[in-house]
């Protein structure tokens, strides 16, 4: 089971999203049968077994173990991963594009750089997986409180010194490129 899967075809995202298919990804989180999710979820086994197929084409739940009773095989499935996100792919072709935005300071801007990020990093970490390997990934983040919009400029003035001074320093033209996104926004408040 994967920690976190990136949901790039719409179908799977409309899978996903239903209702009840998302009720019972939630309990596949342990393995369970249809009939297990139908006594526990308190619809029939035959709808649950209906959903379950749709999720299980769309390959967002998958097979754990099967079990023999007599002639009967029980199939004990669970979700393939613990998370999902869906990429912004899956509601539009371009997903978006901050290529398309002029205002790099804007809140579109850097919501378009992080519809990028995770279908640029869904599909680097489904090919990892699929080969077995580890995707090279670094993640920093932290909150910093500014006493002013002066102080939150300087910083960022600071921090782009900072950055362009390593970038300079460690990038070689002839290496694998990486991509590197600085961001940052107001912590939003706890909504009761």
């Amino acid at each position: 089971m994967q920690d976190v899967e990136v949901i790039e075809s719409t179908e799977a995202a409309a899978a996903a999203l239903d209702p009840v298919r998302a009720r019972l990804l939630a309990e596949l989180a342990e393995p369970a049968s249809a009939a297990g999710l139908a006594a526990r979820v308190g619809i029939t086994r035959q709808k649950v077994n209906y959903h379950l197929k749709t999720l299980e084409a769309h390959g967002l739940v998958e097979l754990s173990e099967e079990r023999r009773h007599g002639g009967i095989t029980e199939r004990l499935l669970r979700a393939s991963a613990t998370a999902y996100v869906v990429s912004p792919a899956a509601v539009s072709a371009a997903g978006a594009d901050p290529s398309a935005t002029d205002d790099h300071r804007s809140a579109g801007y850097l919501v378009a750089l992080a519809g990028r990020l995770v279908r640029e990093v869904g599909a680097l970490a489904r090919r990892a997986g699929a080969s077995g390997t580890r995707l090279p990934t670094l993640t920093i983040d932290t909150e910093i409180g500014f006493r002013s919009a002066a102080d939150r400029a300087a910083f960022a003035d600071d921090l782009t010194a900072a950055v362009l001074d390593l970038a300079a320093r460690y990038h070689h033209d002839d290496g694998r490129p990486h991509r590197l996104l600085v961001a940052a926004h107001p912590v939003p408040e706890e909504q009761p």
